[in-house]
């Protein structure tokens, strides 16, 4: 890249590599020149607020410096026109943040006593990744991910950042995570630093790792940080907290993994999406974890997020993060979560249960491991799955994803009494009817 090293990113690169070097050199190229601008426009907007007269910032204001809007829209947003039509700072509203700090804590109690940055805004979770893809991956490096994994980690990482995708099998024969393959792949790549994709429930499989199974792997990567190799985990928590079977760990990967070595940082990717089933609010959060990060390297981090989410879309949608907040106040919120992902469970349930009454299904399908989130996954034994899905189609009325020589169902968009057909209309197709 010709771009010249601001004076800004030096000062961040500097607190960075101080406190951990290995931090400093986690990061893309771009990562490293990137800053949040602050001897700019909106330092100056900064000291400009609350004056009499504040011609700084670019929005507009009516004669009473309330933000000017159009009736017909304001008329459909019940929140204040200050919590509706301004801009949002691009590392999203200092509010916003701290409450999901919170909520994270809550979710996950294995965090408390350890430091960890504040979430940064994203425009969802895509743009999460994509923002981590800016900071830490450059053309060439490396992206280690199960077999099955979303189809746009290709187009982030892949196309936009020229990212190799390597992948491992995600099952081993005994139908749990396949540590062993993630192994061979790790101890198969020379580079010194790989980024590594861990996305519980994953998509499309719709699976999480048993709590039996966490220490191992976070012993494998300890173990690889401890040789030397700088790893980039990215914690792909988009379903988060969708887990539907006892002895499945509740919590995330983050937690195990934010103090482990001061050559391993996890980078949480997560958000309200499909926590809070609001798909189109378009918000997400990014959080950072190393041992041996101060506060200081923390701040640095976020404020190179914050640079690159304001060098792309420069900020999330504010109606959006509002919303959230005031929801997140309401005392109804509990409860109403709640019944949603008991609904979502019940829906679980009820394969587990079609699948065992009919063990014809066997001849033609079998179900990968699944025991979370949105989705689960059958591979068919003597059909093509397209030809499957095109005869779904046209005779059944039916819709499923061929992925990665899969079908994925999402059980999270299928009312539970079209379950039974559902599973009947794929064994019919299965067998050409």
């Amino acid at each position: 890249m010709s771009a010249k090293l601001d004076p800004q990113a030096a000062t961040l690169n500097q607190v960075i590599e101080t406190a951990n070097p290995a931090l400093l050199s986690m990061l893309s190229e771009r990562g490293r020149k990137i800053y949040f601008p602050k001897m700019g426009i909106l330092a100056q907007s900064a000291e400009a607020r609350g004056k009499e007269i504040n011609a700084t910032i670019g929005t507009a204001l009516d004669e009473n410096a309330a933000p000017l809007c159009l009736p017909s829209i304001a008329a459909q947003m019940n929140l204040p026109k200050g919590a509706t039509f301004p801009y949002a700072p691009s590392p999203g509203l200092p509010e916003i943040r701290e409450q999901w700090g919170k909520m994270l804590l809550q979710k996950n109690p294995g965090l408390a006593g350890k430091l960890i940055s504040q979430p940064v805004v994203s425009c969802a979770l895509t743009h999460g990744l994509s923002t981590a893809a800016y900071l830490f991956c450059d053309e060439g490096d490396v992206l280690l991910t199960p077999d099955l994994y979303w189809e746009n980690y290709d187009l982030i990482f892949g196309v936009s950042f020229g990212a190799e995708i390597a992948t491992y099998p995600a099952f081993n024969a005994q139908g749990g995570f396949n540590l062993e393959a993630l192994r061979q792949a790790m101890a198969a790549r020379k580079e010194q630093k790989l980024i590594i994709s861990l996305n519980f429930p994953n998509n499309p499989a719709g699976y999480t790792l048993l709590e039996q199974e966490v220490p191992a792997l976070k012993q494998l990567l300890l173990a690889e940080a401890a040789q030397g190799r700088q790893l980039v985990v990215l914690l792909d928590d988009a379903y988060f907290g969708l887990v539907f079977e006892k002895g499945v760990y509740t919590q995330s990967m983050f937690v195990d993994l934010c103090d482990a070595h001061p050559n391993i940082l996890a980078v949480k990717l997560d958000g309200p999406t499909k926590e809070d089933y609001v798909w189109g609010f378009r918000v997400g959060f990014l959080t950072f974890g190393s041992r041996g990060a101060t506060p200081a390297v923390y701040q640095a981090l976020e404020g190179k997020c914050a640079g690159a989410i304001r060098a792309s879309i420069s900020n999330a949608s504010m109606p959006a993060q509002s919303m959230l907040l005031a929801a997140w106040k309401n005392p109804a919120y509990a409860a109403e979560k709640q019944q949603a992902y008991e609904l979502l469970q019940s829906r679980y349930t009820e394969i587990k249960r079609i699948l065992a009454a009919h063990p014809e299904y066997q001849t033609a399908f079998e179900p990968l491991p699944f025991n979370s989130g949105y989705f689960m996954c059958v591979r068919l034994k003597n059909a093509d799955p397209e030809k499957v899905r095109q005869t779904l189609l046209t005779k059944h009325s039916t819709g499923v994803i061929n992925l990665c020589g899969i079908l994925r169902i999402a059980f999270s968009a299928t009312p539970t009494a079209k379950l039974e057909k559902l599973f009947a209309n794929l064994f019919a197709a299965c067998q050409g009817e």
